[in-house]
This record gives structure tokens, C-alpha cells and sequence, in this order.
């Protein structure tokens, strides 16, 4: 089973300062058809205007993944994490029993392009905690980000989710299998693929099911998410 989520349904936020698109059901935008996916809660792809950003706000018992496409993301925590996520960075945020971030745009001139990522937790209630690491080694291959065991020097992540990014170029192909009793879901960055034969574009996504193995193949020089979870 495979399904299409074409980046032109997703729901759709503009309050000037942020450009936001929804794959999932997020804030005031609702569709019981699309309330997730497995354990993944929200992708949204987020623009954020120069020197503007969201105070510091409150989050529980979710895992919250960041990924910079273009420019710099500031991060401060109640945890007393201050860091600018930029690209090639993966930054992962356990709210656990509860924590207070806020996230701003760390240019006064460019703006910030960016995934905000939440993941239902394998166990609720831990003591919120963070991470982050750079991957400059994305360019032709699945490339382990997140992973509930942190192998492979994959950041750790509190739920049953391995997360891949890659690069991939135009004409390159790539194959993978996926373990029995899995669902897996991609997202287009940028560029332009073909999963197993169906095209998909700059911010579609695609779930998958009882797929043992996949081809994505770049019809134009492509960066994606994969995500391998348990159902």
C-alpha cells in the first residue's frame, strides 16, 4: 500500500512573519482524514522571516525533531540549551514531563526554511533531554539521522523510529527494505523523486505499507526524510 500526500493539500498558515504547511492536522488547521501517521504527529514545513520566531512556548511527553534547509534556527530550552541549528544539523527535543522552547529565526536579513517534526513517544513521563548532531555525509545514500538506539552515530530518540535524510543525484537510484511490520513515510525537501515508479515532488509526502522494498530514484537533484516505524 502506498499513499500519496501531494504538497498542495496540505493545510496551509500565513500569518506574514511564518509561512507554515501542514502534512497533519496542526493548530487551526483540521482533516480527520490526516491526523498522522504511525507515531509521527506533524511535519511542518515552516519559513520563518528574519529576526522573527515563536516565543518560548510549552511541550509534553512528544519528541520534536528539527531540520534546517536553508539558514539559521536560534534554539533555547528551559533545559539551558541555547544552539543555531543550520543545515547538515538534526536537533531532538524529548518534551517529556515538560518543557519550555522557543524558536527564532537567527538571521536579521535572510529567512529560515525548516521541518518541525513531533513523534508520540515510546514512554511518557522521562525527564525532558536534548540533542543534536551534524550529517555532511548525506550525498547518495540513506543516511541513519534519529534512531531509538543511537547507532550508526544517529542521534537517540525516545520512540521506535529510525530516521534517514539523504541527498540524492539527479539519475541516482537507491533501494530499501523495509522489516516486516513497518510502515515508512517520505518527504520531498527538495527536488523531485520516483518511488517505485510513482513521481513525487518538492513537499509531498508518501506513506507506505507491506512494502518489503522500495526504489526512489532522483528525477532532479532530490533531499528527503524516510522514516521506518513501527506501526
Amino acid at each position: 500500500m502506498k499513499y500519496l500526500r501531494p504538497s498542495e493539500e496540505r493545510g496551509h498558515a500565513d500569518h506574514g512573519w511564518l509561512n507554515s504547511k501542514h502534512s497533519f492536522s496542526f493548530a487551526e488547521y483540521f482533516d480527520p482524514a490526516h491526523m498522522g501517521f504511525g507515531p509521527l504527529r506533524v511535519i511542518n514545513e515552516d519559513k520563518v522571516a528574519p529576526g522573527r520566531g515563536f516565543g518560548a512556548h510549552p511541550h509534553k511527553n512528544m519528541e520534536i525533531i528539527s531540520y534546517v534547509v536553508e539558514g539559521g534556527l536560534e534554539h533555547r530550552d528551559s533545559m539551558g540549551q541555547v544552539s543555531v541549528i543550520k543545515p547538515g544539523d538534526v536537533q531532538r527535543m524529548s518534551a517529556g514531563t515538560g518543557v519550555l522552547h522557543s524558536e527564532y529565526n537567527a538571521s536579521k536579513t535572510d529567512p529560515v526554511h525548516f521541518l518541525q517534526i513531533w513523534i508520540l513517544p515510546s514512554e511518557q513521563g522521562l525527564e525532558p533531554s536534548y540533542a543534536q548532531g551534524h550529517f555532511d555525509d548525506l550525498n547518495g545514500k540513506l543516511r541513519l539521522v534519529a534512531a531509538p538506539d543511537a547507532r550508526e552515530g544517529a542521534i537517540g530518540l525516545n520512540a521506535d523510529v529510525d530516521l534517514y535524510a539523504s541527498r540524492l543525484p539527479a539519475g541516482d537510484d537507491l533501494k530499501f527494505d523495509m522489516r516486516p511490520g513497518r510502515v515508512g513515510w517520505i518527504q520531498v525537501i527538495k527536488g523531485s523523486l520516483f518511488v517505485d515508479g510513482e513521481g513525487m515532488k518538492s513537499g509531498d509526502g508518501m506513506a507506505f505499507k507491506d512494502e518489503p522494498n522500495i526504489t526512489i530514484a532522483a528525477h532532479e537533484e532530490s533531499e528527503f526524510l524516510l522514516f521506518d516505524m513501527a506501526e
